[in-house]
């Protein structure tokens, strides 16, 4: 059973159970191309390749043939579990049920572990498949990933980041902006940013920023960071894919073997991808800056 029980047993706490802050769930989840119901060990996103039109400067002319690029992205499917016991003296001792709010930490911990895959995936090696189903890693190139300079989170790094995507001609809906505290606190600091003449969304008075630049922004803690060094990303919704082959399944029952306490288990099988690198822009900045 969790050792961490006895500490909302009746002649202790109040019969409310009160979640410690943690993130909730997968925060970015919503922000990326999701591809479900997946079978197998692993999943591939399609991609099709740019083509040119043909200027038609003859008549009776053969009908054309441009052989449009194929390629594949290769995802790699891992499954995640969580569980905990709850003895049935605990059971009798307390009074709220324990086993909800023991489904609600453990599916709050695999949005977490979401979250972990989609970010390692935007920042990390893609696998590109050919049609001989051999693999080729792929690494975020450097044009586009900015680099902190000392500084923080500012402006101008997201403006640079921003042209980087428009000369790219990635499309300018759903893009978003996963930033850390740190990072939003530095745009807060930013007139642009909290000028009623610059944004409509009254940062200043509300102390969020929802969106600006035309990207819908979400703060993360889970943003990776080495030393006083954290990346932000930009991010267009195609180019990053989630693959779900069994989304957050939760199961509770009782355990013969443990004197039929009550197993609360939960489960899935998630993997991700970058699908395409022009739509991922990597933002390092200085958090002591």
């Amino acid at each position: 059973m969790s050792i961490e029980i006895t500490t909302a047993f009746v002649n202790h706490y109040r019969a409310n159970v009160i979640h410690l802050a943690q993130q909730k769930g997968s925060k970015l989840r919503n922000s990326v191309r999701v591809q479900t119901d997946v079978i197998g060990k692993s999943d591939h996103f399609d991609r099709i390749g740019v083509t040119a039109a043909r200027k038609v400067n003859t008549r009776h002319r053969d009908s054309p043939l441009m052989n449009t690029p194929h390629s594949r992205r290769r995802v790699s499917m891992d499954p995640y579990d969580w569980g905990d016991l709850i003895d049935r003296e605990d059971q009798q001792r307390l009074l709220i049920s324990p086993a909800s709010e023991y489904a609600i930490a453990g599916a709050n911990a695999l949005g977490r572990s979401i979250d972990d895959v989609i970010i390692a995936a935007a920042l990390g090696l893609a696998y590109s498949v050919d049609e001989l189903d051999a693999a080729t890693s792929v690494a975020l190139p450097a044009s586009q990933i900015i680099a902190n300079g000392g500084t923080g989170f500012t402006l101008a790094k997201w403006r640079l980041g921003k042209r980087t995507m428009d000369e790219a001609n990635v499309e300018e809906e759903d893009r978003h902006l996963w930033g850390s505290p740190t990072a939003l606190d530095n745009l807060l600091a930013t007139t642009a940013v909290t000028s009623a003449d610059f944004n409509t969304v009254k940062a200043l008075v509300d102390g969020t920023l929802n969106t600006f630049l035309g990207f819908q922004v979400h703060i993360s803690t889970r943003l990776p960071k080495t030393g006083n060094i954290r990346s932000a990303i930009l991010m267009q919704r195609q180019g990053v894919g989630l693959s779900i082959g069994r989304d957050i399944e939760i199961r509770m029952q009782e355990r013969a073997d443990k004197a039929f306490a009550l197993y609360v288990f939960e489960c899935m099988d998630v993997g991700a991808t970058r699908i395409e690198e022009a739509r991922v822009v990597q933002i390092d900045h200085d958090e002591t800056a």
